[in-house]
């Protein structure tokens, strides 16, 4: 009877928990991670050519053909002997084009390929920003930090004075100087505020110095440092914009941090996760026939002429040459444009990530607040609209300029006239490489501003700036470095 009792039990209690598991709901599966759609920039080969149909990224057949005709243009016009542009958008191209001679005579030389080699001067600056921020998301520097911290040679650093005429104040045919109001930060450094000079033009004490020492002649790093040791600030840090040779400097940090030589870090830290394997401070042997030459317009006989090596210093072709982050690299079209689109992914590209998307946007970001800045850096007063984040210009009201782009697009160039500009609102880059040093034809066009009204002017749907002004007829010209 008890046996018989407890069998019932056991046969109700088993009965109730088959009706509350089949009432119950299933337990919930963990969420399926979003299926991000590839894009062609996911490729290691990307980019090698422009989309059959551009129209299917936003743009017009009529204003992507204006582009072409005007930068046809202005080769057959010998503005340049040649160039390579590539429009990227949404991870894809819109436009990827060859125009010209790349060396030798500007009619009959060697054709300009999409894979010829230019000098990029400082459009090296983001990439040893891209180094600086690396090891800054290690934690082994803050923006804060002072510079001497990492740099002790620097702490002796003093500044020039200046009179009420604005001039610097000599006395006995030496400059008078004083100790700096503050040292200056890493943050300065990497925006160009912490005082520095660089030699590339002016007559003051400072300029005159970085030129006399050759600080950007130095036979590496070490010696760049101990050559620029000695000369003083040009302005009280935090105090003034002014273009300079922090990011020599900074590539000198990079070598401390990292513990190796600035070269190898960015190999192996940048261009290799990136695939940008035609970037490095040298061309070597087996590319010297894809390696552009330099042109000027000469007055005199009214063409273009090559441009003769610099006998001051190292040639790009010889591999012991400065590794200068403010200026000694060479790329390719196709490299710049897979680095842009890191930027555009937020540092991410190809399933790479460089950097992290809080770190992009700090890059980009306005860290001079209301100081003046030029686009160039050769416009003493400024540019209104456009401020300076880390190794990056910055356009944080494009209005004000009168220019196309969207706000916070930034950008730079180089002394042989490559410009970029990355556009996050409308996900888009642009990369124009030439190679002109020494002057341009005075009716020239300026790249720079000519193709990004064209390129905006092409898109059919666009995140607006302002409507544009009349471009000037002369170029943008950076300082020689």
């Amino acid at each position: 009877m008890i046996q018989l009792k407890l069998g019932s039990r056991l046969l109700f209690a088993a009965a109730s928990l088959a009706i509350i598991a089949a009432c119950s709901p299933e337990p919930a599966k963990p969420a399926e991670p979003a299926v991000v759609a590839a894009k062609p920039s996911d490729n290691a080969a990307w980019p090698a050519a422009a989309v059959a149909d551009a129209t299917t990224l936003g743009f017009t057949t009529e204003g992507l053909a204006a582009l072409d005709a005007a930068m046809a243009k202005s080769v057959a016009d010998h503005d340049v002997a040649g160039m390579v542009t590539i429009l990227g958008k949404g991870g894809d191209i819109a436009q990827f084009k060859a125009y010209g001679i790349q060396s030798g005579d500007p009619a009959t030389g060697t054709p300009m390929a999409l894979d010829s080699m230019f000098r990029i001067y400082s459009m090296s600056k983001p990439i040893t920003g891209t180094a600086m921020m690396q090891l800054y998301e290690q934690g082994l520097w803050q923006l804060d930090d002072p510079v001497t911290k990492f740099v002790p040679e620097l702490a002796s650093l003093k500044v020039l004075t200046y009179g009420a005429d604005g001039k610097p104040v000599i006395k006995n045919g030496k400059p008078v100087l004083a100790d700096p109001k503050s040292p200056p930060t890493m943050r300065q450094l990497m925006s160009h505020t912490a005082g520095f000079g660089y030699g590339l033009c002016c007559e003051d004490p400072v300029n005159k110095a970085f030129r006399d020492t050759g600080v950007l002649a130095a036979p590496d790093l070490e010696e760049m440092m101990k050559r620029l040791e000695a000369i003083p600030l040009l302005y009280d840090p935090g105090t003034k914009w002014s273009y300079s040779a922090a990011v020599d400097i900074q590539g000198y940090i990079v070598q401390k941090l990292s513990g190796q030589k600035f070269g190898d870090y960015l190999k192996e830290h940048v261009f290799t996760p990136l695939g940008m394997n035609d970037t490095s401070f040298f061309v070597t042997e087996a590319n010297k026939p894809r390696f552009t030459d330099v042109y000027h317009w000469d007055k005199d006989k009214n063409a273009l002429v090559v441009n003769p090596d610099r006998p001051d210093r190292p040639g790009f072709t010889d591999p012991k040459r400065l590794e200068s982050g403010g200026g000694g690299l060479v790329s390719t079209t196709h490299d710049y444009a897979r680095f842009a689109q890191m930027f555009l992914g937020k540092g991410t590209l190809a399933g790479a990530t460089v950097l992290k998307p809080e770190t992009v946007e700090l890059m980009r970001t306005n860290q001079i607040g209301t100081l003046g800045v030029s686009t160039d850096g050769t416009r003493p007063n400024g540019l209104d609209g456009v401020s300076f984040g880390l190794d990056f210009a910055i356009y944080d009201e494009p209005s004000k300029t009168m220019q196309p782009y969207a706000k916070g697009t930034h950008y730079w160039g180089g002394a042989a006239g490559t410009w970029f500009w990355i556009d996050p609102a409308n996900d888009l880059f642009f990369v124009g490489m030439i190679q002109q040093m020494g002057g341009f034809r005075p009716e020239a066009l300026n790249f720079r501003e000519g193709s990004a009204k064209l390129v905006y002017a092409a898109l059919k749907s666009a995140t607006p700036a302002a409507a544009p002004a009349a471009a000037p007829a002369e170029p943008a010209k950076e300082p020689a470095h």
